[in-house]
């Protein structure tokens, strides 16, 4: 599955950097005012603030990715408090700090603290306007190189959506032709079919691939710790709380975050989770404020959210709510076709990781085929990797797979054995009559469990073929 990396050209950088948003923090209103005109020529949205604690509130409620700051604001926050807190809750954020008491000191502090630069009142608008650019700039080049990086990830781990069957080419299909919506999408498959790298293939594939992928699994936490992860917290809203936090639904402002095993999540939590997709807005745990988000909610789960609603263990509104399209991936079981595409493909993920060459034995490739993968892909890349580890010829034999995949592998093979020279109806039930009892040690009662006939059967069976 080919996935395309959006690139974006000159003219469309300097375009989205002309509408980035400033925010100015400084006590002096003439200052507030100055740098307002002037950027705002530019074409950047300012925003003004006159106090650190004001900054601080508005940075709650809205993303900057420029902050120029005074350093002496008032009495109680200071510039460098600013940019402390502004480098916590906003990251990308750049940050210029502007004083007319500067020192070596205070400079040394600033960038230490991660304040991209440092300038000295009176400033020459020139030198301020060259500054918010390359700052600008320098944040461009940050978010390019992180999200190349997720991009490449991403492929890697796409490349593990392998597969020429039926069923997984409607897979395919169904990611691109979803990737462009905004809908939410619900993911049914069993463990380790591949949820969350069809859910990042939608993600990646569609508008919002610049921006952030997040992925929890709900039945990981308890109740109280995935209402944090997934709402965040307010400081002081419970023991151990000592800042505010933002969760995943305001860190992937824009982008899309993946709900596994969503039909573990409490009832009350399901409330809260169906108000935040109505309402396109969280609020924080101990919070009264609503913050406004942008989010595509993509949800999976091994079990079905229909029957669990039939049940009333699941709210209804919210499975449809989730289930706007629905994408169902097959059992490892039930495209066995795939499985020397997969083979060939983890055999080479494994052997750049070491620097070798791995191959695989037409028997020990038989014997994959054979098994049923309760795991699914997740099992058997786990399996091979183990191989791998413990291989030293580069060659893997059916002596190299588990226990239980060599003794399927082999009850196979003999029972091949008892019709490999095409014999009559008659010999061949008489063979595997032998089989059976053979293996259960002429077990009568078991014998007659495994073939599906009563013991009387069994009796008559082995008096005609005279087996007793």
């Amino acid at each position: 599955m080919k996935v395309v990396l959006p690139v974006q050209t000159a003219g469309e950088l300097r375009a989205e950097r002309a509408a980035a948003g400033i925010l100015v923090v400084d006590d002096d209103p003439v200052t507030q005012d100055l740098l307002r005109e002037v950027l705002g020529e530019q074409g950047y949205r300012v925003v003004t603030s006159g106090s650190g604690e004001e900054a601080l509130e508005i940075g709650k409620r809205e993303s900057f990715d420029l902050i120029i700051s005074d350093i002496k604001l008032g009495p109680n926050l200071s510039g460098m408090d600013v940019l402390r807190a502004y480098k916590a809750i906003q990251p990308e954020s750049e940050i210029i700090l502007i004083t007319a008491f500067g020192s070596m000191e205070t400079a040394i502090e600033a960038v230490k603290a991660g304040a991209f630069d440092y300038l000295s009142k009176p400033f020459k608008i020139d030198e301020v306007l060259l500054q918010v650019e390359r700052a600008l700039a320098s944040r461009d080049l940050v978010r390019e190189n992180r999200s190349l990086r997720r991009r490449l990830d991403t492929e890697e781990q796409l490349s593990s959506l392998v597969g020429r069957s039926p069923a997984m080419l409607e897979v395919y299909k169904k990611i691109a032709m979803v990737s462009d919506s905004r809908s939410n999408v619900l993911i049914y498959g069993e463990s380790g079919t591949g949820k969350e790298l069809v859910a990042r293939a939608i993600h990646q594939n569609g508008p919002r691939a610049a921006r952030r992928f997040l992925a929890v699994n709900c039945g990981a936490f308890t109740e109280s710790l995935l209402e944090s992860e997934l709402f965040g917290h307010a400081r002081g809203s419970f023991t151990g709380a000592v800042a505010d936090k933002r969760g995943l639904f305001e860190e992937a402002d824009g982008g899309t975050v993946f709900l596994d095993e969503v039909s573990e999540m409490s009832p009350a939590l399901q409330v809260k989770l169906l108000r935040t997709i109505e309402e396109q807005e969280v609020r924080r745990v101990g919070s009264n404020e609503n913050i406004k988000i942008d989010v595509r909610i993509v949800a999976a789960g091994n079990r079905n959210l229909g029957e669990l609603v039939g049940k009333g263990a699941f709210r209804e509104d919210l499975y449809y709510r989730l289930r706007v399209i629905e994408i169902v991936l097959p059992p490892l079981r039930e495209r066995t076709e795939d499985i020397p595409l997969l083979v060939e493909h983890a055999l080479r993920k494994f052997g750049k990781e070491r620097g070798g060459s791995y191959s695989l034995k037409p028997r020990a490739l038989s014997a994959l085929i054979g098994y049923p993968w309760p795991g699914n892909v997740r099992e058997l890349e786990n399996m091979l990797e183990a191989a791998v580890a413990l291989n030293r010829t580069g060659v893997i034999t059916l002596e190299d797979l588990p226990d239980i995949i060599r003794a399927q592998a082999c009850a196979g093979e003999r029972f091949e054995n008892l019709y490999a020279d095409l014999p009559s109806l008659d010999e061949l039930e008489k063979r595997y009559l032998a089989h059976v009892l053979k293996m259960t040690g002429d077990n009568k009662a078991r014998s007659a469990e495994i073939l599906g006939i009563n013991r009387k059967t069994l009796y008559r069976m082995a008096a005609r073929f005279k087996l007793w």
